[in-house]
C-alpha cells in the first residue's frame, strides 16, 4: 500500500490524520468531494480510501474499487455494524492516533483487492439450472421483464433473489440504464432514508452537503429493495408515496423530484402474516406484490444441483488461479444433500473445497476433510475397523485442514480462521496443541 485517500471536510480532524499517514512513509490524497475522489479510484490512484460513513458508503457501493475504512466520531456498535453490512471493509474511531491507524493501515492492506473482472462476472452471472421448477421461472422473467410492472420476488436465504432481480432488469427495456440494489435490513432508519430518499444540506446533523438518493440515482432505471420486510413503518409510508406518486421528496426538502423508476423488491419473510401482525403496510403490500415471483428452494430442484456444482467449481478455479474439476462421486454426493442454505450454502461449500484442493482433483477424501458432506457406502465399500476412531480420524482431519489453510493464507491466522470457519482463539490454540510451525 502507497497511497491513500482522505475523503471529506478539510478540517482539524484530517489534518491531523493526514499527518499520522505522513508518518507512516505513505502518500496521501486529499479531496472533499466525491466526484474527485471517484476519478482518483477510477484512475488507480489510490490503495485506500478513508471518510465519514455517509461518504464510505457512496464509495463502498462500487464493485470496483480500494478498501474503504469509514471514520466514525463515536463509539456506536450498532452503525458500525451496519456500514460493515453494507460494505465499508473497515470501522475506526475518532480521536485517531498512531497505534490506530497502523492497525487501520495493516488490516486493509491485508484485504484481497477487488477487481473490475469480477464486477462483470457478478452481472453476468447467469441462473444455472435446467430442472422444470428453473425453467419456469425464466419464463415468467421474460414475461414480466418487458413491462414496468412491480415485482416482489420471495424465497428462502441464499436462494438467488438478487439474481433474479438482475436478470428482469437486464432482460427489459431499461437494461442499459441502472440497476441499484440496497438491503433495507443492513442500516438503520436515519441511514437508510438517507440513502433512499437523499437529504438537502443541513437537514440533520453532519448533513454537510446535499444527497442525491438512489430512487433519483436510478432514474429511467432499476431499483432492487432486498429484505424490504424489515423496512420500519415510518419509511414503508414514505415508499408507498413514492410508488403512488411517481416522485420523491428529499430530507429536509419541500420539493418533489419526478422518478421514472422499476421498483423490485424482494424478502424470505411472509408478508401476508407481517400485514396480518401490523407490521407491514398492507396498501404497500399491495402496491409491491403486483407480479409475485417465488424462487424455490435448492431441495427441490435437485436435479440442478449437479450442474450448479460444475459451474462454480470452474468460477471459482478460475476466480482463485486454479485448476480444479470435482470427480463423479463428489458430484453424487454433493446432489444428496438438501442444503438449507441452498445455492449460497453450495456455493460457499465449493469455494472452499476449490481453495483448500492440494491437486487437480476434488475427491472424496477433501470433501469429507472440509465439510460434512460424506458419500454414500454400497455394501461392497471395504471398512478397515482401525480406522473407525472417530477421536484419531478428527484430531488427524483437523491439523490436515490447518495446515491446508494456513498454506493458503500464507501463514495469515486470522484469515485461515475464517477460512477455517472458527475463532482466531481457537485457531491458536489448536496450532499450539498440535505443534504447528
Amino acid at each position: 500500500m502507497h497511497r491513500v485517500l482522505l475523503l471529506g471536510p478539510d478540517d482539524e480532524a484530517r489534518r491531523a490524520l493526514h499527518l499520522l499517514i505522513d508518518r507512516r512513509g505513505l502518500a496521501v490524497v486529499a479531496a472533499t468531494e466525491l466526484v474527485t475522489a471517484q476519478k482518483h479510484i477510477a484512475a488507480a490512484n489510490c490503495d485506500l480510501v478513508m471518510a465519514p460513513p455517509e461518504l464510505a458508503l457512496e464509495v463502498a457501493r462500487a464493485p470496483s474499487r480500494p478498501p474503504v475504512v469509514a471514520i466514525l466520531r463515536t463509539r456506536d456498535a450498532v452503525m458500525s455494524k451496519s456500514l460493515l453490512d453494507a460494505g465499508v471493509d473497515d470501522v475506526v474511531l475518532e480521536p485517531l492516533d498512531e497505534v490506530a491507524v497502523s492497525l487501520a493501515l495493516h488490516r486493509a492492506a491485508a484485504l484481497p483487492k477487488r477487481s473490475a473482472v469480477l464486477v462483470g462476472e457478478l452481472i453476468g452471472t447467469p441462473i444455472v439450472g435446467s430442472g422444470p421448477a428453473m425453467e419456469k421461472l425464466r419464463a415468467t422473467i421474460r414475461t414480466v421483464a418487458a413491462t414496468k410492472t412491480t415485482v416482489l420476488i420471495t424465497g428462502e436465504t441464499g436462494t438467488g433473489k438478487e439474481l433474479v432481480a438482475r436478470a428482469v432488469h437486464a432482460s427489459s427495456p431499461r437494461a442499459a440504464q441502472k440497476f441499484i440494489a440496497i438491503n433495507c435490513a443492513a442500516l438503520p432508519e436515519p441511514l437508510l432514508e438517507s440513502e433512499l430518499f437523499g437529504h438537502v444540506r443541513g437537514a440533520f446533523t453532519d448533513a454537510s452537503r446535499d444527497k442525491t438518493g438512489l430512487f433519483v440515482e436510478a432514474n429511467h432505471g432499476t431499483i432492487f429493495l432486498d429484505e424490504i420486510g424489515e423496512m420500519p413503518l415510518a419509511l414503508q409510508t414514505k415508499l408507498l408515496r413514492v410508488l403512488q406518486e411517481s416522485a420523491v421528496r428529499r430530507v429536509g426538502d419541500n420539493a418533489e423530484i419526478s422518478i421514472d423508476v422499476r421498483v423490485i423488491a424482494a424478502t424470505l419473510r411472509d408478508l401476508e402474516a407481517d400485514v396480518e401482525a401490523g407490521r407491514f403496510r398492507e396498501d404497500l403490500f399491495y402496491r409491491l406484490n403486483v407480479v409475485p415471483l417465488q424462487v424455490p428452494p435448492l431441495r427441490e430442484r435437485p436435479e440442478d444441483i449437479a450442474q450448479l456444482a460444475r459451474y462454480f467449481t470452474k468460477r471459482y478455479a478460475h476466480r482463485h488461479q486454479r485448476e480444479v474439476a470435482l470427480t463423479d462421486e463428489v458430484v453424487e454426493a454433493l446432489s444428496a444433500q438438501t442444503w438449507p442454505g441452498n445455492v449460497r450454502d453450495l456455493e460457499n461449500t465449493i469455494e472452499r473445497l476449490v481453495v483448500l484442493a492440494d491437486g487437480a482433483v476434488i475427491d472424496t477424501a477433501l470433501l469429507e476433510a472440509v465439510t460434512t458432506v460424506r458419500p454414500a457406502l454400497t455394501s461392497t465399500t471395504p471398512v478397515d475397523q482401525a480406522e473407525l476412531s472417530i477421536k484419531k480420524a478428527t484430531r488427524s482431519l483437523e491439523q490436515d485442514l490447518i495446515r491446508r489453510a494456513l498454506r493458503v493464507t500464507l501463514g495469515n491466522r486470522t484469515h485461515a480462521a475464517k477460512l477455517l470457519e472458527i475463532s482466531h482463539r481457537a485457531l491458536l490454540y489448536k496450532i499450539k496443541e498440535y505443534g504447528i510451525s
